[in-house]
């Protein structure tokens, strides 16, 4: 069952782009290059990566999507080198939050579950729709299981947090 949570400003790296759901690899593959630049700079993970959905427009075909790394503390230098990767902070505020194991494919269940969930309670998300794009303040999808320790997409950890307005 959802929860609702308080949660703390959390400093990351990222990368953005403009996918589509076939197209994920264009941000979650360059999660591990994140997780690299950072060990080399001396920055710690505080955390599972993540996708945080800024935009999604399902009948198009089309998502600003974020892949991230939580850090300790700010990333003041990922600019340098000409990268692609910029800093960031996940907002402070209220969010509500669910679990999933099993395959990432799976989460589109769950996340209606969510949905409707908050429906019912009477919530309301920090999101706004235009043009039937949904623009959102802060959704995440937190992978807490490391692949290179289990490959098995089935048996994965899978968090998400939609920020309530």
């Amino acid at each position: 069952m959802p929860q609702i949570v308080e949660l703390p400003e959390r400093p990351y790296l990222g990368i953005t782009k403009t996918i589509t759901m076939t197209s994920f690899g264009l941000v979650g593959d360059r999660i591990a290059e994140m997780i690299g630049w950072l060990a080399e700079r001396g920055h710690t993970m505080a955390g599972a990566p993540f996708f945080r959905y800024h935009s999604i427009d399902l009948p198009a075909d089309r998502l600003v999507v974020e892949a991230g790394v939580p850090v300790t503390a700010p990333v003041t230098d990922p600019a340098e080198g000409g990268g692609e990767f910029h800093a960031g902070t996940l907002p402070a505020c209220r969010f509500v939050t669910e679990s999933h194991h099993g395959h990432p494919d799976q989460l589109s269940g769950v996340i209606e579950s969510v949905l409707t969930w908050a429906a019912e309670q009477g919530l309301t998300w920090d999101m706004t729709e235009k043009d039937g794009t949904e623009h959102w303040g802060c959704r995440l999808e937190l992978y807490q299981t490391d692949p290179r320790i289990e490959p098995d997409l089935n048996n994965w950890d899978i968090d998400l947090q939609f920020r309530l307005a």
